[in-house]
């Protein structure tokens, strides 16, 4: 299979689909003349033209909205966000307008349209740019939320969203876009809301996504297992709404322990919804309470030492797989 990064997939995802599809077009801040602040859309106003690959102005709420007028009227924006941080600007649009206009439409607007781009924290970028924005977005009805790990995901799930009848938050990782790995061949897509068991395992079950887990999960999991001769089954929810629950439950019958590792903050997290889900359906199959792994409470700090100590690392990881096995 042929190997590329992540950014070259996400670019092969929309340049296959704007080939498939001529109601799908791209828009944002710098994606056409820059090719992309990070390069996702590199070559697509050479092949494409100003028509379908359209610079916009500093202004996230107008060209949110005007990205939602165009689904309405039949097209398929793939809507660009610089970073998930400016999304907020936009925040009206995406809960009120697109999240809502199908249900208060009464069915006759669909909004098919993809918004996209890098969330999460990179490298002592501050608080106001550091944000894990999933859980918000998860809240709201008629929003689904897709964060891929991998490149085969990236690109498989990115063509699945544009293809989708409803308004998509797509969150990548800025810090990932020059990471590699194999994608198949020809045409494919991933389903949304069907996770995937990267790794198998029988005693602790853990769950994570995106950034968190092609970073620092991997690298805790060879570590732990070696330390404490267990063995860690790995779960990708790959769409954070909606989540493949029965997929982790299955898991968690065989291992009888469940961490869960985000890197959002610990209050009304993705981790608090899996791990009430997970308490409701396969509570008999506990062997201990639901653990979780998250950025520490606060606004992530500018200070690279601060930052690394506030979102999760291994030893953090470790302290969780302990709690659930008993381990002093």
């Amino acid at each position: 299979m042929p190997i590329v990064s992540l950014r070259e997939a996400l670019n092969q995802a929309m340049d296959e689909e704007m080939a498939r599809d001529e109601r799908v077009f791209l828009m944002g801040e710098e994606v056409a003349e820059y090719n992309g602040a990070y390069k996702v859309s590199q070559g697509l106003l050479a092949k494409w033209g100003p028509k379908r690959v359209l610079d916009t102005p500093i202004a996230e709420a107008g060209f949110a909205g005007l990205g939602i007028g165009a689904a309405m009227a039949g097209l398929r924006p793939i809507v660009e966000f610089m970073t998930w941080n400016f999304s907020l600007v936009a925040y009206d649009q995406l809960v009120n307008n697109a999240a809502k206009m199908y249900s208060m439409s009464g069915g006759h607007f669909h909004v098919p349209i993809v918004f996209r781009g890098p969330g999460g924290a990179a490298h002592g970028l501050a608080a106001t740019h550091s944000q894990a924005l999933e859980a918000i977005y998860a809240h709201i009805p008629g929003l689904k939320v897709v964060m891929p790990s991998t490149c085969q995901d990236a690109k498989g799930l990115l063509k699945t969203a544009i293809r989708d009848e409803n308004p998509i938050i797509f969150i990548e990782s800025e810090v990932m876009y020059g990471d590699k790995g194999e994608i198949p061949e020809g045409e494919y897509t991933i389903p949304l809301g069907v996770g995937e068991i990267k790794k198998e395992g029988k005693d602790v079950t853990l769950v994570s996504w995106s950034k968190i887990l092609a970073h620092v999960v991997w690298k805790a999991v060879e570590t732990l297992e070696a330390e404490l001769g267990i063995s860690i089954e790995v779960i990708d929810p790959r769409t954070i709404r909606p989540m493949d629950y029965d997929l982790i439950v299955e898991s968690v019958k065989k291992t009888n322990r469940l961490l869960i590792v985000e890197e959002g903050w610990p209050f009304a997290g993705v981790g608090a919804q899996i791990s009430y889900e997970i308490t409701s359906r396969a509570f008999d199959y506990l062997d201990a309470p639901v653990e979780r792994v998250t950025q520490e409470d606060v606004p992530l700090p500018y200070a690279r030492n601060l930052e690394k100590y506030s979102l999760p690392n291994i030893d953090k990881i470790r302290q969780g797989v302990k709690k659930v096995l008993y381990i002093d």
